[in-house]
């Protein structure tokens, strides 16, 4: 088991070394798989290597439990043949390997049960690599977008309490102001040329009545005059 627990460790190690110095999270993310993978091949060829333990005991207890029924035939056929001493030899064989089939089936059942783990945790590796392969990414694109919001705020915070923002106020403003003043300049021109203009023909006027009263007058002088004729 040990093997998967190394994977955890490494998978740990690097998230939290990735973490700290803020790397970039698809690179982050990329490297993580690869690492899982590379891992996972590892843990494949430690499992295999445990498999074919297990089936070396196998083949062993087979063996042992194959020699103790053959020496219990020679025993067998020693007694057929009247030898008893050379059955006793060959029932003492068969205790001998009686007892190794007993250790090694031992060691084989220890080493199946723990092979059939290794095969549950393996499988359960492979599942979770893959669900994380599939959430890549996802968590890439909440990542972009935290990164996205994070540089926004900090855009923010940098303008010192809205500080740019009011000063481009106080700027439109001005802006309003001047153009008022321009508009005020023009009306007052406007108003001031038309008045001009008004009072050169009010004196216009003012001269004819005045030149026409004067002619009136000295016709009325003229009759007043005695005739020379």
């Amino acid at each position: 088991m040990g093997i998967f627990s190394r994977l955890k460790t490494l998978v740990s190690s690097n998230v939290n070394d990735a973490i700290t110095k803020a790397e970039n999270p698809e690179k982050m993310l990329n490297q993580l798989l690869i690492d899982m993978n590379q891992q996972l091949i590892e843990s494949k060829k430690a499992v295999a290597m445990a498999i074919a333990d297990e089936k070396k005991l196998e083949r062993e207890t087979l063996n042992q439990q194959t020699q103790a029924q053959e020496w219990e035939r020679k025993a067998m056929l020693a007694v057929q043949s009247g030898k008893d001493d050379l059955a006793k030899e060959a029932l003492v064989r068969k205790k001998e390997h009686d007892n190794f089939y007993t250790e090694y089936k031992k060691q084989w059942d220890a080493q199946k049960a723990s092979v059939d783990k290794l095969k549950e945790s393996l499988k359960e590796l492979q599942d979770k690599i893959g669900e994380a392969e599939r959430k890549k990414n996802l968590l890439i694109a909440r990542a972009k977008r935290a990164q996205a919001q994070e540089k926004i705020h900090s855009t923010m915070s940098k303008t010192g309490n809205r500080s740019a923002f009011d000063a481009f106020d106080r700027m439109a403003s001005k802006v309003d102001q001047m153009e008022a003043q321009a508009d005020a300049t023009k009306e007052l021109e406007d108003y001031t040329s038309n008045a001009d203009l008004d009072k050169r023909f009010a004196e216009l006027e003012k001269s004819d009545s005045s030149t026409d009263a004067m002619l009136l007058e000295l016709k009325e002088k003229m009759k007043a005059l005695p005739d020379k004729t």
